[in-house]
Formats: structure tokens, sequence, C-alpha cells
């Protein structure tokens, strides 16, 4: 593991208790926050039917082909390998969130979904608040993003489980440039809801998705993506939201087609990471800078341990215009 540097505590289970003042005192839209997209496939329901986000041609082959047409979808729809849990260990704060119904399903339980099933989202979240009760200093984002197969039932109730899990951690909805860690301690908020859908409109601790804009590149090549990245850095939000940097390449339907057995991790992700995280690397928190980055397969680099010591940047400068 590389060492951490000076400004950022030793636990990433832990990190964002032990920032420097200078940071927690700024609003929480200037820090750089690591975050997984998709971030519940680390398990996926192959008996289960084909969700209802998938296209018909899919569902088709699905019927036809059974457990082949399964088995290539889960290495095509599976963007993590870490638990919830594992995730918050190693630093993670954001989490990508896409939910469902499941169609004919007597009852109004919530899945997460990537093509396949995963999880209750009841259970995740439960995994989500245990951390939180061990780490009062941690904060963290879910951007519930996509919604399908959900009636207005469906969504009171997966809006009245958010209230029931978390309770007093849910950050009521507040301008976002007055958010920071400082504030949310005193608080005691740990959670930040954002719910892309109107069902939420109303509800104090459920924050409009349009306070989290994720502007989304749908592309295979790496210098695509970055120059993308780019551009929507430039044209981000000066005021009233936070900003997510989605660093993932998608696959289009031909790519699945060539690399069929492969799956995204081994055919598409691998051999492009190095190039997406020279990017990261390379970004600066604060004004006009990176907020949140999400990454597939976070633990297959020091993801997580480079977008957190960014923030080291903010203190240097600080330091610097300071003595000057």
């Amino acid at each position: 593991m590389k060492t951490r540097p000076a400004g950022i505590g030793s636990a990433r289970a832990d990190w964002m208790g032990s920032l420097s003042p200078k940071l927690t005192a700024m609003p929480l839209k200037y820090l750089a926050v690591p975050g997984s997209h998709d971030s519940f496939t680390f398990w996926v329901d192959v008996k289960a039917p084909v969700g209802p986000d998938q296209k018909a041609f899919v569902k088709y082959l699905a019927t036809i082909f059974r457990h082949m047409a399964k088995k290539v979808m889960v290495k095509w729809s599976m963007t993590q390998n870490l638990t919830f849990r594992e995730q918050l260990h190693a630093g993670i704060r954001y989490f990508d969130l896409r939910v469902s119904s499941k169609p004919r399903e007597p009852g109004k339980e919530i899945y997460f979904i990537h093509g396949l099933f995963g999880h209750k989202v009841r259970d995740g979240l439960s995994d989500i608040n245990s951390f939180l009760n061990k780490h009062r200093k941690e904060v963290v984002f879910l951007d519930f993003n996509h919604h399908y197969a959900m009636e207005e039932e469906h969504h009171v109730y997966l809006i009245s489980m958010l209230q029931e899990v978390f309770g007093s951690k849910l950050c009521r909805a507040s301008p976002v440039e007055t958010i920071t860690l400082d504030f949310l301690w005193e608080k005691k908020y740990q959670v930040i809801v954002f719910y892309h859908h109107t069902s939420a409109q109303g509800c104090p601790v459920i924050w409009p998705g349009n306070k989290i804009p994720a502007p989304w590149a749908n592309t295979t090549k790496p210098h695509k993506l970055i120059k993308f990245l780019e551009t929507t850095l430039q044209e981000r939000q000066q005021q009233g939201s936070f900003h997510v940097s989605q660093a993932i390449l998608t696959p289009k339907v031909n790519t699945v087609a060539k690399g069929l057995v492969w799956g995204l991790r081994n055919y598409l992700v691998e051999r492009n990471l190095p190039a997406i995280m020279t990017w990261v690397e390379a970004q600066k928190p604060g004004v006009g800078g990176v907020n949140i980055i999400t990454s597939d397969f976070v633990e297959l680099t020091d993801f997580a341990n480079t977008v957190i010591r960014l923030n080291n940047l903010l203190l240097s400068e600080r330091d610097h215009s300071g003595a000057s």
C-alpha cells in the first residue's frame, strides 16, 4: 500500500474524520471524494428474471439461451467486486444506485439492478448504516438515479425505508455551499440522499437529483472519455450543486460481442485503467475542479487513496497563500 502524505488520516475507513480542519471547514462540493459506479453489482441473482432495465432483445435472448445468456450478463453487469462494507472501508463515500421492483412479485420490495437483480435495497442500506454507526465522522452520498418498474407506492415504500434505516443521520436539503464536514458533524448528519424522481419532492431529508449532476460520456475510448471529463468539468455549475465525474468506459453491443467470454473487467476496464488513473492523478479539487470521481472495480488500483490524496493540493495551496 502506498504511503499517505501528511494531511490525510492513516485509515481510509476514517479518512473524512482525519482531514485537516482547513478542509473540514470548506464546502464539501470543493473536496475530492471517491465513489463507485453501479456500486451494488458485487452480487447479482442469476436465478431471477432479466431486469426491466434491459432492452427487449436482451430479454428475448435470455429466454432462449437461459443459463448461457445469464453467464454472459453476469460478466458484463458486474462493475464492482467489493461489498458496500468493503467499499466503505476502502474509502468510497459516493454510491451510484439503480433500483427496481420485481415484476409479478407480490408486495413492494425494492432491489438493486443492473441488467440482473442484486440484493434487496434494505439489506444494502443496513450494511451502510452499520458502518456509519462505528465511524461517526464519515459521510456518504447515496444517489438513487434510476428507477425501474416502480409505481408511486414503491417510491413511498423506498423513501420511508430510507428514513427508517438512517433516521436522524439524514441531512436535510440545504444550500450546497453551506454543507461542510464541520456542519454535518455538528448536526450529526452522515447521509445525503439524492432521488431522481418527483415522488421525493417535499420530503425535507431527500435531495433532488439536480443537486448532483453526473454527466456520462457513454464511450469505449479512453481519449474520448478524458476529453468529455475535461469539458464537463469546465462546464460545471459554479453554484448550487455537487458534481460527479464518471471516470468509466461503457460497453456497446459490439464491445460485448467481441469480448463475450472476457467480460467488462478483463476486456474493457483493466486494459484502460492506466490512462484513466493518469487523468485522475492530474486533477485538483476546489473551485472549478473535481468533486466526486467514480470508477469501476475500485480495488484494481489505488483509486480511493489517489482521489483522497488530491485534497492535499488544497492544503498546500492554502498554506502557501497564507505564507506569502
